[in-house]
């Protein structure tokens, strides 16, 4: 009987993903290679891409250690133009298989708090994070339509979602995204993909701002503006990113469509 019941559990908790390929913009750190690793865990083949060749295949050698070459393949380029996206997207078709689901997450550009922002700072702020994420879209959701459906996630940010206090052009494109998301997904869902969206709130990760904030000289103070603001009193992992992408990447949200899904510890209000 425990054994019965451990099955129907297994199968219960079957995201489908198995050797199903997902292509992820932006996978060789943080949120990227969260998202790869629960992918991977479910049993996906995951298509990494970058802009930094050098780190890129550092991650790759992780991942084909740990669940098989056959699992990931890898491509470096720039990812926030069309000609990198296009590249990338046609290679991994040829080398890897059929995408059936695909993330925007390419990461966010450097940019002043105010209004002093130069003409090429908000440039590359538009480039970098919405740019880049309708990019992807336009290339990504015609072919995983063609390949029998699946799902497109864009990553955005709760600075989309409320005034934070955060340079301008972040949160300026991360509201655009949550919006093409929604926009997108009125008329994806005829052609069989879905798309949402997850807004992450403070996810900590080696190399990230929040390391750096929660480990500098105003630790304390960071400590207690998380546990004034975020509910769970602490920061997310790009784990709990992960395993949230991986469900709406999967057909166990099939009814899910045009949601932006925020996993902030309860930070938004």
């Amino acid at each position: 009987m425990a054994s019965m019941i451990a099955e129907k559990l297994e199968e219960h908790m079957d995201l489908g993903l198995t050797d199903k390929v997902v292509f992820i913009a932006g996978a060789s750190r943080g949120i990227g290679h969260g998202i790869a690793k629960s992918l991977l865990e479910e049993g996906a083949k995951v298509a990494l891409t970058a802009r930094g060749a050098e780190a890129l295949e550092a991650t790759r050698k992780e991942f084909a250690a740990a669940y098989g070459e056959g699992k990931v393949w890898s491509f470096a380029g720039d990812l926030t133009q069309s000609e990198g996206i296009n590249a990338a997207v046609e290679a991994c078709e040829k080398a890897f298989g059929p995408i059936r689901g695909a993330v925007a997450n390419v990461g966010l550009s450097p940019s002043p708090l105010g209004l002093d922002v130069s003409d090429e700072e908000w440039q590359g702020g538009l480039d970098q994070n919405l740019n880049s994420a309708f990019r992807l879209a336009r290339a990504g959701i015609p072919r995983i339509s063609a390949n029998g459906g699946g799902s497109f996630l864009f990553i955005s940010s709760i600075a989309g979602l409320a005034s934070l206090g955060s340079p301008l052009i972040y949160g300026a494109t991360k509201a655009a995204v949550n919006h093409l998301s929604t926009s997108i997904a009125r008329f994806s869902g005829k052609t069989n993909v879905r798309v949402n969206t997850i807004a992450p709130g403070n996810i900590i990760f080696p190399g990230g701002d929040w390391v750096r904030n929660a480990t500098g000289p105003r630790a304390e103070a960071w400590a207690k503006w998380i546990k004034r603001e975020v509910p769970l009193n602490r920061f997310g992992t790009p784990q709990e990113i992960g395993d949230t992408a991986a469900f709406l990447l999967s057909d166990r949200a099939s009814f899910i469509n045009g949601a932006v899904v925020a996993v902030d510890g309860g930070q938004t209000r």
